[in-house]
């Protein structure tokens, strides 16, 4: 049974870090990630066969962090997948370590086998990139293993896990750097493996895929030209709407070649550039480097989902009978695109956003499903599907800066094939609301309406009335917007919240009160009727 509150959450246990996904999701089974932790508790760290009693207690105070976070959003044990890999995998402790989180925090911790860990990876994969229906090599380097994956329309064909992870190679080479021999061992490890031999096999493949932290960096670095100026407003907006979000095996050797310089000069550039990752993505990016070699990859896509999301959508599948791998191929269009230019807070504060919209546009069809239609347009689960994408998508261009923002999203979405399976109509229906979430009320008899029939006007009249109620709404910080509900009687329509924490009340801070008043007096004049505002305590 879903949970009142449609939020799950994934943790992800690495050699290298410990990860937390928490997710919106709804009956359909689609799911936006609206906040993510990450603690870099390189359980990994002084690993020979057993996990330190020093790793252990930092693996316990991120967890309870975690467990706290779980607490404040209502996320319970039963709606929290708790996976361990390759070094809880490898310990001889291992359950000497569950037991300890499960005394420690109540968390119930499943270590996966290098197959199940790599088939979560591809359905994680499958949840952002449109590759069902192609023979994909997913690759996912970790702190201490690597994954490969071949999968196709939904199931794996092969899986395995090889023992090559950027933090085993760093702590093995480090110390002198001597890339010679480490490149040796991990061709080495490859050619015992048979990794090669049995993906030829097996079949082959037609894309090649790359997931995880490293992989998302070193595309970032080809992508910015690792080692020059970061550049800032309309040219990051006018880079990023060319980005293709992968790299050739030639600009992979590009950015190995820059890692692998030597002096002091160079060591400050790579740590400003990778940061917390720089300590181990020389080794990273060469163990990549000969696994391109190896395997003869020319091209990898880069997809933002990994295993935390491929966790995800196992338990989804179990929650929502007849939950479809391949479904909502238009929605994870939208997320990908919000993805690529907005930050943990911009989707968090869009998914809040969306959550709003939603309820209010299902309490309108339900009202006029009873009243007659009194609204004079049918709402059907397309349009619910338009208003989504645009409250995902209404703040994205927030990456050029705030004056005019609403503008910048309007042309990120136009300029450029990103929304996969909406019509040419529903795009221009997506970007219209985006560019009129704030500001002035849009004229509906004119301007860029006029090639839109009379019926579409219609619905961009009501779905726009409701994205801009909803935009002012997400920015208080005092409403459960998990637990709100929208109804109708002889006053008029109440939209009801519980209140999240902090104390909220209405009138709201007199800054946002005001465009509050504004968009209610709008909602007025396009349904007739008086919205209410009511919270309640928790």
């Amino acid at each position: 049974m879903t949970p009142s509150n449609n939020l799950f959450a994934s943790i992800d246990m690495g050699t290298n870090s410990f990860k937390m996904l928490i997710i919106q999701t709804d009956k359909t089974g689609k799911f936006l990630t609206i906040d993510r932790h990450k603690d870099p508790v390189c359980l990994g760290r002084d690993f020979s066969s057993s996990i330190s009693k020093e790793s252990l207690f930092r693996a316990v105070t991120c967890l309870k962090r975690f467990n706290q976070v779980l607490k404040a959003n209502k996320i319970s044990p039963q709606q929290t997948i708790c996976v361990a890999t390759a070094t809880v995998r490898e310990a001889s402790n291992a359950f000497d370590f569950k037991r300890s989180v499960l005394e420690s925090i109540g968390f119930e911790v499943s270590v996966l086998s290098g197959e199940e860990e790599a088939r979560f990876v591809y359905l994680g994969v499958l949840q952002f990139l449109p590759v069902f229906d192609k023979r994909v090599l997913v690759i996912d380097i970790g702190g201490g293993s690597t994954e490969f994956v071949i999968g196709e329309r939904g199931n794996v064909v092969f899986g395995v896990s090889l023992k090559l992870g950027h933090v085993g190679l760093t702590q093995k080479f480090g110390k002198d750097w001597n890339l010679m021999e480490m490149r040796e061992f991990v061709k080495l490890v490859i050619k015992e493996s048979e990794l090669v031999e049995k993906v030829k096999d097996f079949g082959g493949f037609e894309v090649v895929v790359g997931t995880s932290g490293t992989i998302r960096a070193i595309e970032r670095a080809v992508f910015n030209g690792y080692g020059k100026e970061c550049v800032e407003g309309n040219e990051v907006f006018l880079r990023d709407c060319k980005r293709e979000w992968k790299f050739s095996r030639g600009e992979l050797s590009g950015v190995v070649e820059r890692l692998c310089r030597e002096g002091e000069e160079e060591r400050v550039k790579r740590d400003g550039f990778f940061k917390r990752r720089s300590e181990f993505i020389v080794a990273g990016s060469v163990l990549l480097e000969e696994i391109f070699e190896a395997v003869g990859i020319e091209e990898m896509e880069v997809s933002e989902y990994a295993l935390g999301e491929g966790v995800i959508a196992e338990t989804l599948s179990k929650v929502f009978e007849g939950y479809d791998l391949n479904a909502n191929a238009r929605w994870h269009s939208a997320v990908r695109l919000a993805t690529r230019f907005s930050g943990k807070k911009g989707i968090k504060s869009a998914a809040q956003c969306s959550s709003i919209a939603k309820e209010i546009f299902e309490g309108l069809r339900k009202w006029g499903e009873v009243a007659g239609n009194q609204i004079n347009v049918f709402l059907d689960v397309k349009d619910l599907e338009c208003l989504e994408a645009a409250c995902l998508l209404h703040n994205i261009g927030l990456i050029t800066g705030k004056k005019g923002y609403h503008r910048q999203s309007y042309h990120i979405i136009t300029n450029g094939n990103h929304l996969q399976g909406y019509s040419a109509e529903e795009v221009k229906l997506i970007a219209l609301l985006t560019r009129h979430h704030r500001k002035k009320f849009p004229k509906f008899d004119g301007g860029s309406l006029q090639e839109f029939a009379e019926e579409l006007k219609q619905k961009f009249r009501v779905l726009c009335a409701i994205i801009r109620l909803s935009v002012v709404l997400q920015q208080s910080d005092g409403l459960n917007f998990q637990d709100m509900e929208f109804l109708h009687s002889q006053e008029g329509f109440k939209l009801i919240f519980r209140e999240a924490g902090a104390i909220a009340s209405f009138p709201l801070p007199e800054d946002m009160g005001k465009e509050l008043r504004n968009e209610l007096e709008h909602f007025k004049i396009v349904f007739q009727q008086n919205l209410l505002l009511e919270v309640l305590p928790e």
